[in-house]
């Protein structure tokens, strides 16, 4: 089994404020770092680092070379991610006093997808492979019909949330990755149990795993539904805890875990993350996951639902 994430390659443009800047306000920085990024590429390291072979699929502009230099670093295939006229994608992201964040994202070379692309790459791949995706890249539509086509395993994490996704046809996804948010733009609902079951209907076939901050994640499906607790860590910055999160949760399921062993695991990771400043720079590695207990609070788990 092997891993294609049709991903975003950004270069982050990091700013530490005392709070978000206000509409018609101007505010000093602390400071600015710049660090690679994009929800891809975030989600990639950590699938790596959580120990899987991950291919990565994506575009970069001229000035992305050290993008690709991360991911050969950190050990990610990078024969698929393809350099394009033009910039990157990038984002422009505000950090807080209390590690909160705001983000502006530029698409730049992320937009350039073609379908003739998207098919010379699952040429190489087949229904015993998984395809990962998130919505800062265009065409994910086409991405997810070619790859029901070869009858891969779709895993999708529909953010951002936005029009583009109407395109798409969700019932051929297997999985979904989302946060709170996003449950509530796909559904229309507000209470939580509501969002999870108006998915469920509408998705039957597919698993639901939905991030809720600082008050844990939950997993549901047709016959179950189970909660975990997070851990209670000091915030420096919650940039990329939910690309954390998505890496370390696939990869235990890849590694055959029990879902709410890698609700589990993923929350550790995910906690580790939001520690650190920074998205792919603050992903943990494998052996840091696994001492988590010497660190922090172990978060008591609870099942919601019987599983049948």
């Amino acid at each position: 089994m092997r891993i294609i994430n049709f991903g975003s390659l950004n270069l982050d443009y990091t700013y530490s404020v005392d709070h978000i800047v206000e509409p018609g306000e101007t505010l000093d920085t602390g400071e600015r770092k710049i660090f690679c990024g994009g929800k891809g590429l975030n989600q990639s390291i950590a699938l790596a680092r959580a120990g899987l072979e991950v291919h990565h699929a994506g575009m970069i502009g001229e000035d992305g070379e050290m993008l690709v230099d991360l991911c050969r670093k950190e050990n990610i295939h990078t024969h698929y991610i393809w350099k394009v006229p033009g910039p990157s994608g990038h984002t422009i992201i505000q950090v807080d006093a209390h590690g909160q964040n705001s983000i502006l994202l530029y698409g730049g070379a992320n937009r350039k997808f073609t379908k003739n692309y998207i098919d010379e790459v699952l040429a190489d791949f087949n229904e015993e492979d998984i395809v990962l995706l998130q919505n800062e890249i265009n065409l994910p539509d086409y991405v997810i019909e070619a790859a029901a086509r070869k009858k891969m395993r779709i895993i999708l994490n529909p953010s951002p949330y936005n029009d583009q996704l109407k395109s798409c046809d969700l019932g051929k996804v297997n999985l979904f990755l989302i946060n709170e948010i996003e449950g509530m733009q796909m559904t229309g609902e507000e209470d939580l149990s509501a969002v999870l079951d108006a998915l469920t209907a509408r998705y039957p076939k597919a698993g639901i795993v939905m991030t809720l901050g600082g008050d844990g994640c939950v997993y549901q499906d047709a016959s179950r539904r189970f909660y975990q607790d997070s851990f209670r860590v000091p915030v420096k910055d919650t940039t990329g805890a939910g690309d954390t999160f998505t890496g370390y949760f696939i990869a235990g399921l890849v590694s055959g875990m029990d879902v709410r062993e890698c609700l589990m695991v993923a929350s550790r990771a995910a906690a580790i993350a939001v520690t650190r400043p920074g998205a792919s720079s603050s992903i943990p590695t494998k052996q840091e996951v696994r001492d988590i207990d010497l660190e922090f609070e172990r978060p008591k788990e609870k099942e919601t639902k019987s599983e049948s």
